[in-house]
């Protein structure tokens, strides 16, 4: 699944190829990804003629801002956009078209089907489901060390579970979460509670620091993942624990494991992360 530096990516290469192009007309072949309004034809009436003026993002989900409403897209486990010539053939698995008045459109290709889109009136995004769930990205200025430290105090859950919960941060996945526990030094098995402030600090900073070395890389590419301009992320060089099992940590030479944690499997050091 995309996490939050393969969305940015998306959003970043989705800005160079989109903006300031107005809407035609949209084909719908699959219409379970359309969740607001419920009604396809309804969605496509939304989003006649409106221009495509910036494109934000809040953890894992796209917000492209058009005139008057705004587009809220999840690309859950397969789902990617792409811009081509309307002469290009449609490839297989494309869902949703959006048809551009200069004669190149948006399409929405999704092997899976588990993608989302949601439209509001521009501005009212952030006050109903799915964006008034999230919590703040690592990227936020409301991630401090206060917010995070009374986050994880009131939980007995394990610090895996905490920081796959959107609700605490967004934007991070199981890549990252990994990621973000090595570098740190700590057990994915910890409960929350326990840490100290100075161990819930680390956490907080090398989630940022992950985030954003992932994001300079154009994300992890570990099957099929690719930006909207077909490039494949390049942050699967540097990651030090997440799909290295039996490998020696670059720190201490012990080998990863794998693990199961909180259902998802989970990469450690067993010295670096006791």
């Amino acid at each position: 699944m995309p996490e939050l530096p393969e969305v940015e990516t998306v959003r970043q290469t989705l800005k160079q190829l989109v903006l300031n192009k107005k809407i035609e007309d949209v084909s719908i072949y699959w219409g379970n990804i359309i969740k607001r309004p419920q009604d396809p034809n309804d969605f496509k009436q939304w989003v006649h003629s409106q221009t495509i003026r910036d494109i934000g993002r809040k953890g894992k989900f796209l917000i492209f801002k058009m005139d008057d409403i705004s587009m809220v897209s999840h690309l859950r486990m397969e789902g990617k956009f792409g811009v081509y010539d309307a002469s290009v053939e449609k490839p297989k698995h494309t869902h949703v078209i959006f048809h551009f008045t200069d004669g190149t459109e948006l399409r929405y290709n999704d092997v899976r089907k588990f993608g989302t889109m949601h439209l509001f009136k521009k501005g009212t995004e952030w006050n109903e489901k799915p964006l008034n769930q999230l919590g703040p990205d690592p990227f936020d200025p409301a991630f401090t060390i206060e917010y995070f430290y009374e986050k994880i105090s009131k939980t007995t859950r394990n610090m895996k579970a905490v920081l796959l919960d959107q609700s605490v941060v967004a934007g991070l996945g199981n890549i990252y979460v990994d990621e973000t526990l090595y570098r740190s030094g700590i057990h994915p098995e910890r409960l929350a509670n326990q840490l100290s402030i100075e161990e819930a600090a680390r956490v907080r900073q090398a989630s940022i620091d992950t985030i954003m070395e992932a994001v300079e890389q154009r994300g992890t590419t570990i099957r099929s993942y690719l930006n909207s301009q077909g490039q494949m992320g390049m942050f699967q060089q540097k990651l030090r624990v997440y799909g290295k099992q039996d490998t020696d940590c670059l720190d201490c030479g012990t080998p990863i494991v794998k693990l199961k944690v909180s259902g998802r499997g989970t990469h450690i050091c067993p010295i670096c992360q006791k």
